[in-house]
């Protein structure tokens, strides 16, 4: 079964298809989904760009605007 791809919704027609399909990619990155290296929950999130936090063990970390390496 072939995977669907995801759109976003809420530019309409607007700003070309390019910048669209970049700015998709980009949010559906920014908003996954990541798990706490220290504690393991799934409450880790950004708190600004490049600063990621746990809000259960409030264990921070710097990474990139909208993603995080570990």
């Amino acid at each position: 079964m072939a995977k669907a791809k995801k759109s976003l919704k809420g530019l309409g027609a607007r700003y070309g298809i390019k910048i669209r399909k970049q700015y998709t990619k980009i949010h559906l990155q920014l908003k996954e989904k990541r798990t706490c290296p220290e504690c393991g929950s799934k409450t880790f999130g950004r708190d600004a760009v490049g600063i990621w936090s746990c809000k259960k063990c409030s264990f921070k970390i710097t990474g990139t605007a909208y993603d995080i390496k570990l």
